[in-house]
């Protein structure tokens, strides 16, 4: 896989609207490097990066990058690395820090983020202390996907302390629910089974919360529909993100305006292939949803 540094680079080179989530692991740069990089893209992209600072899902990835440590203290090196970031900045500067990941001694950087400020800034994650991280350090907690009420269930502690909500997962709309099915009935057909017995593998050597999560939840399904909108059958076979909301252009509509009320305000979609299902979405979908919200805001 690519790496997103270089290729954000040249991805807001040969664009001028489209905004990047530059996914990043605080441990593999320095927080002073990192905050250079991100403030140098901020001013070729006019300011169109965001963040998305994730403390790994495995234990022999991390060893890849030459990082064995457990996963609390991950969270723990995440929180010293943003605390450094949050401090360029403001621009506090020299800068000092004496911490027990990173030691910065009068460290100033020539160039700050374009206009001010900082990007915006997702923690990705479900354990507790991943959304101590969010709540302090972040503008929105990140998470994979559940039904509405399984998210209202656990996204008041991060609202109450100004902590928006986000979750990740997978889009199937079609004109009617019937064509919406007979499409996952037909992705599913010959699926990799080889490639589910990597997976399986991959899952039991994690020790992500959210990748444990997402398979106990798929786990729990009856005939692999969490309930009528939400189906886990492919989840085994591509991970937590893979957990689909499936239906007619007007049900995942409605489906997905019912997670407004459990406190998400941002959705990263994707589908199968992506890109024929994001056209799909937003010609026939968006549209609905922003109808819903006309009908509340009028009444």
């Amino acid at each position: 896989m690519p790496d997103p540094l270089p290729m954000i680079g040249a991805l807001v080179r040969e664009t001028e609207r489209v905004k990047f989530i530059l996914a990043y692991r605080p441990g593999l740069l320095s927080p002073t490097l990192f905050t250079q990089i991100v403030n140098t893209v901020s001013w070729m992209s006019d300011g169109r990066i965001a963040l998305n600072l994730v403390a790994g899902i495995s234990p022999a990835e991390q060893a890849f990058y030459g990082d064995f440590l457990a996963h609390d203290q991950r969270y723990a090196r995440s929180e010293e690395f943003l605390d450094v970031c949050h401090r360029f900045w403001r621009g506090e500067t020299p800068l000092t820090h004496k911490g027990e990941h990173y030691t910065i001694e009068d460290a100033q950087l020539g160039l700050g983020y374009k206009g001010g400020g900082r990007p915006h800034i997702y923690i990705s994650g479900a354990s507790a202390v991943a959304q101590k991280t969010a709540i302090t350090y972040a503008d929105c907690w990140l998470r994979y996907g559940d039904t509405p009420e399984g998210i209202a269930a656990v996204t008041e502690p991060l609202l109450s302390q100004g902590c928006e909500v986000g979750i990740r997962m997978h889009v199937l709309a079609r004109e009617t629910r019937a064509e919406a099915l007979a499409a996952v009935e037909d992705m599913m057909r010959d699926p990799d089974e080889q490639h589910r017995a990597w997976v399986s593998d991959f899952v039991g050597k994690s020790d992500s919360e959210a990748v444990k999560t997402s398979f106990r939840l798929a786990d729990t399904a009856s005939d692999d529909w969490l309930s009528p909108m939400l189906w886990s059958g492919a989840v085994a076979y591509r991970g937590g993100p893979a957990l689909c909301v499936v239906g007619s252009y007007a049900e995942v509509a409605e489906y997905l305006y019912a997670y407004k009320a459990a406190g998400v305000s941002e959705f990263i979609f994707s589908g199968w292939p992506t890109r024929d299902e994001m056209r799909i979405f937003y010609t026939h979908v968006a549209p609905l949803i922003r109808e819903h919200e006309r009908n509340a805001a009028g009444s």
